[in-house]
């Protein structure tokens, strides 16, 4: 199930939340988890007793180690938790990826069934191993109960695609956290915010990305190659960034306080502030359970280069298993490793519009990438983008892409006019006062409503994170 569907926003979240909403106190934690096995059931029923099996695994393991009265034992059991999440994510994710390649590499005949990749297994598994890493550092002790850790890693709103919540960031909200009316409007109106980015925006500006990369390379001239790249660089932004918000509003509704996970990467000024801006929570994990881990950048030059290339190869394959997500992550980190020893230190002396406009072209490139399996077919579109061919004729360009292309370039790059910005604060910030926040409430409902009528009348409606 997603957010994005009849399903969901007709019939399950409106009787979650009448029910959530009169509930005792003491039974809203039951009721979120109920839900959350019949939110993941209904797209993945066979693998909801997998996540049960490794959750209970999971909250032994920590408990033993949380009792062990020596650092080896407590190391013992880090080691146990963290092979069992990394490993049943590596089969699941990357075993007929390895074998394959194996196979093409050695000549072998390997055979491998088909492993069918669980829903969100990415997602929940990073925040599995942050519950063993953070308990173990003693930055919070374990949860005194199974089923309020399973209320962690299940939460629903962030379940499939995050944000990717650490332990200690949500372990008090859990036990005992503050529901107000405010963050419940709050949390309405991002959820309705998302949910138009992802269905209005990224919906109808990514089915023109689809039907160019869906072309012959030789049919592709350099109008359609842009045409194509920037549209899935609108389609993945408002995509992911609309998914988060939804997940972070329903939160709000519940009580619950989780981090952002976007804050308008494409003004990005370096590919470096890039990815303080995009997909927020995945970087920082990366940096406090990994890039930090490995020695971060208190070693030699040499050392931290290493550790750079790592983390963003890694970061790359988390996101798929195939070579063109390995490559996009070792473009990303070839500029993170320049940018590092200042060896593109000359960009700095630009004006901020054209750092802005350059950091752009370089990431929608990096889409091209990411889009795209074959990776020759990725250089061929990337080749056409900048040898300025003939242009065709692109009658199939209706006005429903051109409206939404102005609505995501203008809303992408909002951050940079005073007022818009000024505007964008007040929203996500929720600075609004009392006597407007019926207006809020309506404002929400309509574009809510805007959106289902969208949902209703369009054919094509896919979550790109979805598979991750």
């Amino acid at each position: 199930m997603v957010f994005a569907s009849i399903t969901f926003l007709l019939y399950f979240l409106p009787i979650f939340l009448l029910v959530y909403h009169f509930i005792p106190k003491s039974y809203k934690n039951a009721i979120i988890l109920l839900a959350s096995i019949l939110f993941y059931s209904w797209g993945g029923p066979k693998f909801i007793f997998a996540i049960l099996f490794t959750t209970l695994l999971d909250f032994v393991f920590v408990q033993k180690m949380f009792a062990a009265s020596t650092k080896g034992q407590k190391k013992l059991w880090l080691i146990l938790s963290v092979t069992m999440n990394l490993g049943l994510l590596f089969y699941f994710k990357y075993a007929n990826f390895f074998v394959d390649n194996l196979n093409t590499l050695f000549g072998l005949n390997i055979s491998l069934k088909k492993v069918l990749l669980p829903i969100g297994i990415s997602f929940y598994t990073f925040e599995s191993i942050t519950y063993v890493v953070d308990v173990y550092r003693g930055v919070h002790p374990p949860l005194k109960n199974f089923w309020q850790y399973q209320t962690y890693i299940l939460l629903f709103p962030k379940l499939i695609a995050g944000p990717i919540v650490r332990f200690h960031e949500i372990a008090d909200q859990i036990t005992d956290r503050v529901e107000t009316y405010d963050k419940k409007i709050h949390g309405l109106m991002l959820f309705c915010i998302g949910l138009a980015k992802k269905v209005i925006l990224a919906n109808t500006i990514g089915k023109q990305a689809d039907v160019v990369f869906g072309m012959d390379i030789q049919q592709i001239d350099t109008a359609a190659a842009w045409i194509g790249a920037l549209s899935y660089t609108f389609q993945i932004y408002f995509d992911f960034s609309g998914y988060s918000d939804m997940a972070i509003g329903l939160c709000k509704i519940m009580g619950f306080d989780i981090p952002e996970n976007f804050n308008n990467p494409y003004v990005s000024q370096s590919v470096t502030e890039f990815w303080r801006r995009w997909h927020i929570t995945l970087g920082r994990w990366m940096k406090n359970y990994l890039y930090i881990p490995l020695g971060g950048n208190k070693g030699s030059l040499t050392r931290t280069l290493i550790n750079l290339w790592i983390v963003f190869l890694l970061s790359g394959l988390w996101h798929g298993a195939g070579w063109n997500f390995i490559l996009w992550g070792a473009y990303h980190g070839l500029f993170l490793v320049l940018e590092r020893f200042k060896l593109l230190k000359w960009y700095e002396y630009l004006p901020s519009l054209v750092r802005v406009l350059l950091v752009f072209l370089i990431i929608n490139t990096g889409w091209v990438f990411f889009r795209n399996e074959d990776i020759h077919y990725a250089l061929g579109i990337i080749k056409k983008m900048y040898v300025f061919e003939n242009y065709h004729n692109f009658n199939y360009l209706n006005n429903d892409w051109w409206f939404s292309f102005v609505l995501c370039f203008v809303f992408s790059f909002a951050y940079l006019i005073p007022f818009l910005k000024q505007l964008q604060i007040k929203v996500y910030d929720f600075q609004f006062e009392n006597k407007s926040k019926l207006k809020v409430i309506v404002a929400s409902l309509l574009l809510y409503y805007i959106t289902l009528s969208y949902i209703a009348a369009l054919d094509f409606n896919p979550f790109i994170y979805f598979r991750f």
